[in-house]
């Protein structure tokens, strides 16, 4: 079983040699930590939820291009700067997420890779097996 890098034109990709975004091994897909930021790597989004929400609409674009949906996906983590604005995290998760929710993990962190940046989010998908029970 090789591993394959997955890419989606929605998401910017890493510089060479740094990172993947996302990488697939058999049918689990494995999504870095991803933050808001723009095509110009310039942070975007303003508060927890816009960041959120705009990183849960990336991981989907990469769990689509792996051949998934979001209902696939069933580890989160969650990195979060400002730990009592974990409320507008979990709004924007619950527009991406029905029945079950994906197993999830939350820290706060005292800083993350630019000062605007207050949400990174990485997943864990495993293809073809969505469709949560309540």
């Amino acid at each position: 079983m090789k591993i394959q890098r997955i890419t989606s034109p929605e998401v910017t990709e890493p510089a060479p040699g740094t990172w993947s975004n996302c990488l697939k091994v058999g049918d689990t897909v494995y999504v870095a930590g991803l933050t808001a930021r723009d095509r110009n790597l310039k942070p975007a989004g303003g508060c927890e939820y816009d960041q959120a929400k705009l990183i849960f609409e990336r991981i989907g674009h990469l769990v689509t291009a792996a051949g998934g949906t979001m209902q696939d996906v069933v580890k989160i983590n969650i990195f979060l700067t400002r730990i009592e604005h974990r409320e507008e995290v979990w709004r924007a998760r619950r527009e991406f997420f029905e029945g079950a929710f994906p197993v999830a993990t939350l820290v706060e962190v005292s800083s993350l890779a630019q000062p605007e940046i207050l949400v990174e989010i990485e997943a864990v998908a495993v293809l073809g097996h969505g469709g949560r029970p309540a």
